[in-house]
């Protein structure tokens, strides 16, 4: 045997002893597993050991540090961020950058702050899509929940695997992803959607259409939506435009600016900056005006850790195309002089604050501005 070859074997022995757990850190993972409900062959046991250990250090040095936001061992600690993606984020592309936006602004006030949890019993109790990269079936039902409860005062809670199976002519791919815009299209010209307790969530496709039709029954259906309202990509009031495509942030905007003089340095702010793109006083004012808003946004690999506080990421993206989750936005307030969003989330309650999250507002941060709607409800 040559020196190369025995050098890499000492190597490879180096290695794993680095990797050897300690007793205190292998007590811990078998705490883990045995709250989480984990069980491992022989085979897999060390490798996801080594996980457990790399997330927890990964958690503990963030921590460490002077952070907007902490990190938490959680149900997703024995994941790696690849395998995270496939099990409960989109896998089919979605980009929303062809969504036309119609809400239109008020000259009304709307309240600093508000949380809709706290205004009356209006937001049904966090769910759990499992694996499978149904989330914006639950921001979906989430928002016309608490739409339909705002407006009647009766909250029902609705069948996210209707969405799953039936809503794909709308451009949506059951467990691969989708968005909650066109999820309430489909609700407004599927004429309907059933309740829970008539169509129970699976975290799976139960049907696939080409070879099967959906359980849709159209007597049974509980919720109906009679207009859809896209904030996205709403431009400014007080600008003149001669770009009607292109959305300007306010400060770029000044009133009776005339764009016709100004349309080769305007497309190239809006087009190299996505920052410029997108204005959230449309998301603070439907919010704060009228109910909880439905919203997509980049997760990366430090949101699947996150425990409390204000989530900030200055390295995710910011553009339409980018998306892979859907959330609801319930409020939003400030701490600290930070200002945040309040948002549930559908990863069930042992996630985050009791399975909502906060995170930076007026930042477009990770792009979260860039899909935002909410339905009428016909009630």
């Amino acid at each position: 045997m040559g020196w190369p070859v025995l050098l890499s074997a000492a190597a490879l022995l180096a290695a794993a002893a680095a990797w050897e757990p300690s007793a205190e850190e292998e007590r811990l993972f078998k705490a883990w597993m045995l709250q989480n409900e984990r069980r491992y062959g022989p085979e897999e046991y060390p490798r996801r050991l080594r996980t457990f250990l790399r997330n927890k250090r990964r958690i503990e040095e963030h921590n460490a540090g002077n952070r907007s936001f902490q990190m938490g061992l959680n149900q997703f600690s024995d994941l790696t961020f690849a395998e995270f993606k496939k099990l409960y984020l989109w896998s089919e592309p979605q980009n929303c950058s062809a969504t036309k936006g119609n809400f239109l602004r008020s000259s009304g006030p709307y309240p600093d702050s508000i949380d809709w949890r706290k205004k009356g019993n209006f937001v049904t109790p966090v769910k759990n899509q499992g694996p499978c990269g149904s989330c914006w079936t639950f921001s979906t039902t989430g928002c016309l929940e608490s739409a339909i409860a705002i407006a009647t005062g009766k909250l029902l809670s609705l069948a996210e695997q209707q969405l799953v199976d039936c809503a794909q002519a709308f451009n949506n791919h059951g467990c691969s992803g989708g968005l909650p815009s066109q999820a309430f299209e489909y609700i407004l010209y599927n004429k309907g959607l059933m309740g829970e307790d008539s169509y129970p969530y699976r975290a799976k496709l139960l049907s696939v259409p080409q070879n099967g039709t959906c359980r849709f029954q159209p007597e049974k259906a509980i919720a109906f939506v009679k207009d859809v309202i896209n904030i996205t990509q709403v431009r400014p009031r007080g600008c003149v435009s001669k770009l009607p495509e292109l959305v300007i942030h306010p400060v770029s905007c000044l009133p009776g600016l005339d764009w016709s003089q100004h349309s080769q340095e305007m497309m190239r702010m809006v087009t190299l900056d996505p920052l410029l793109q997108y204005d959230e006083d449309g998301m603070v004012e439907a919010v704060g005006r009228h109910n909880p808003v439905s919203f997509a946004f980049e997760v990366t690999s430090d949101f699947m850790h996150y425990r409390k506080g204000v989530y900030s990421n200055p390295r995710c993206e910011h553009t339409p195309d980018k998306v892979n989750h859907a959330v609801l936005a319930v409020g939003y307030g400030q701490e600290d002089g930070t200002p945040y969003w309040i948002v549930k989330n559908s990863w069930g309650r042992l996630w985050g604050m009791q399975g909502y999250f906060l995170i930076e507002r007026g930042k477009n941060m990770c792009g979260l501005a860039a899909c935002a709607s909410y339905p009428v409800p016909q009630v």
